[in-house]
């Protein structure tokens, strides 16, 4: 039953945008460090209530972007398209938005379920510098939302937007860059494939996308999980044709 599931969501963002500070304003105490398995990268979880609802929160390393370029990346890109959370939040700098919307752009490629959350907001007032959420949210196609973790300012809005997602009461539709004629037409012809090996496990047009750019390490990431998933059902009782 829902009730008692445990919702689980993925706190992304550069480095230095206030993500931890956002971590610890949900979490409080009940938060717990240590390594993701196989890595030297901390992995960072707590837990926090909200309208009856358990929710697990991860906080994923800092990085500039999710192109698996260091261990950080992998790690943040690889729990998003692999443990598939129910809500994804990019926190975003207020004052340096124009750089940090990369990742959030990213993000937006790899998954439907996003929040993004626009942090030090009260930092971005002192520098004169007005954001029109609205607009941003429209031209995104997910919810925008303004905060100070650190002052709280925002916070409950935050937390009604994810509990409006995981009830299924937001509808979003993400945006998703258009690259050139020649990119677009390698793309169509690699989604057919990608569908056909991997159905609807992964994103299909991300997953063309990163193996246009020759990113053997998700190709190798792909494997790996896709045979776990298949002697999981197996151990089930699902029969596969794979």
């Amino acid at each position: 039953m829902t009730e008692d599931k445990e919702w689980r969501i993925a706190l992304a963002g550069n480095p230095n945008t206030g993500k931890s500070t956002l971590f610890n304003a949900l979490t409080g105490l009940r938060q717990h460090t240590g390594n993701w398995p196989g890595k030297t990268v901390v992995h960072a979880e707590g837990s926090f209530t909200y309208n009856d609802k358990t929710y697990k929160i991860i906080d994923l390393p800092g990085t500039y972007s999710l192109l698996s370029n260091s261990a950080d990346e992998e790690v943040a890109r690889d729990f998003i398209i692999f443990e598939k959370p129910d809500v994804t939040i990019v926190v975003l700098d207020a004052t340096a938005l124009e750089r940090n919307l990369n990742l959030a752009l990213q993000v937006l490629e790899m998954t439907d379920q996003v929040i993004v959350c626009i942090n030090l907001i009260d930092e971005a007032r002192k520098k004169g510098i007005e954001i029109n959420k609205s607009l941003l949210s429209k031209k995104l196609g997910v919810p925008v939302l303004t905060i100070s973790a650190r002052n709280g300012e925002g916070i409950d809005e935050l937390l009604k937007t994810i509990d409006l997602m995981v009830n299924g009461k937001i509808k979003t539709n993400p945006l998703k860059l258009q690259y050139g004629p020649d990119i677009e037409e390698k793309i169509a012809k690699l989604i057919p494939l990608v569908t056909k090996l991997f159905g609807t496990e992964y994103p299909a047009r991300w997953v063309a996308l990163r193996l246009l750019d020759g990113d053997h390490s998700l190709l190798d990431a792909l494997k790996r999980d896709y045979h776990s998933s298949v002697r999981r059902m197996t151990a089930n009782g699902y029969s596969c044709s794979c």
